[in-house]
């Protein structure tokens, strides 16, 4: 058996209440975001894991995510990488914008296509497709092989840039991940073979909750 690694959503952000697209953009996370994320804290503070190293985006409900499950386990100071490479897909010219103004600019279903779809970037931004070619690289070159050292890792992070890498764990096709949707601060389990792939996958928390 190798080693673990665990995804966690980063809690609700500001301009998710506020039904924005958000992207690169750096809100921070609101009220219910930080309980959420202390709640995924504490679902893995009960499971008992001890964290090796943690992985996050640059952008800052991330970040605040990454220490709260931190916080919860323990472990307030362990080492954590910064990395753009795990950021939020970006959404270009739709960064800001509300989604019901975006519907209304360029239609219900355009708009749609551009947050449903597998590789059709929003102007100026990214498909599903282009965040994984950034995520997988990173993934597989910093964070599998410490995995495959027997390490327990965390990766606290975002909707699409995690849906892409759930997909590769769980051999997902590009038809079977548009369907996919992370609940917000809770935690997947995952165990390693040596070989990479998928020995077990628990979910800490109630995924009807997602989003």
């Amino acid at each position: 058996m190798s080693g673990t690694l665990v995804l966690v959503r980063h809690g609700q952000s500001e301009w998710n209440l506020k039904n924005l697209f958000t992207g690169w953009r750096d809100p921070d996370l609101t009220e219910l975001g930080v309980t959420e994320a202390k709640a995924g804290g504490k679902a893995l503070a009960e499971y008992g894991i001890k964290f090796d190293i943690a992985f996050t985006s640059v952008l800052i409900r991330a970040q605040r995510t990454c220490q709260m499950v931190l916080d919860a386990v323990g472990q307030s100071s362990l080492e954590t990488i910064f990395d753009q490479a795990l950021n939020e897909r970006d959404y270009g010219d739709l960064s800001g914008l509300n989604k019901d103004d975006a519907r209304a600019k360029w239609g219900e279903e355009q708009v749609h296509i551009w947050r449903r779809s597998y590789d059709v970037p929003p102007p100026g931004g990214e498909s599903l497709r282009d965040t994984g070619a950034r995520v997988w690289p990173y993934y597989l070159t910093e964070i599998l092989p410490r995995v495959l050292a027997g390490e327990k890792v965390l990766v606290a992070a975002h909707g699409n840039s995690l849906r892409s890498l759930v997909m590769v764990l769980d051999r997902l096709t590009k038809e079977q991940v548009l369907n996919l949707n992370l609940a917000t601060g809770v935690p997947m389990v995952y165990k390693l073979k040596a070989d990479s792939t998928v020995a077990s996958k628990e979910v800490l928390g109630d995924m009807s909750a997602a989003h």
